[in-house]
């Protein structure tokens, strides 16, 4: 037997996994900007950075979700904070980002942050619900994956 049809938007599984999406989101950035003066757009650029340097900034945008734009401004304000380094890349129409130092430093702190928020969301739910949980996502990825039109 289905489920009964979505009634709102408020019952769409779409629209609930976005208002779950955007406080997770919410929380973190409360945190980051508060311990470490980032957005949560520079988190993630941060983050990005500090797992797979170098990265191109259409590299970047496309792997953090945000537009070119979005991430060229996020970029450009880590850059004059000394938390990222450019450098010439392989195609030299392409610049390569990296952390600076100071970078990985205050990246060392966020994945750890980071970490402990994802500990305290794990330990939430029995072993056996977060199997269902991991395997959920994996599936409907796939099939957003599998309705998002080719373009």
């Amino acid at each position: 037997m289905s489920p009964p049809a979505p009634a709102t938007i408020r019952d769409l599984l779409s629209y609930r996994i976005h208002r779950l999406a955007n406080a997770l989101s919410r929380g973190a950035a409360r945190r980051y900007r508060r311990d470490f003066g980032v957005s949560l757009m520079e988190w993630r650029i941060l983050a990005l950075l500090g797992g797979f340097a170098p990265l191109t900034l259409r590299d970047l945008a496309r792997e953090s979700g945000l537009d070119k734009a979005q991430a060229s401004r996020a970029v450009k304000a880590l850059v004059a904070r000394g938390l990222v380094e450019r450098a010439a890349g392989a195609d030299a129409r392409e610049v390569a980002l990296r952390l600076s130092p100071e970078g990985a430093r205050v990246q060392d702190g966020l994945m750890q942050a980071a970490r402990e928020r994802d500990a305290a969301f794990r330990g939430a739910l029995p072993a056996e619900t977060l199997a269902v949980l991991e395997e959920a996502i994996r599936v409907l990825q796939a099939e957003a994956r599998r309705q998002t039109p080719k373009g």
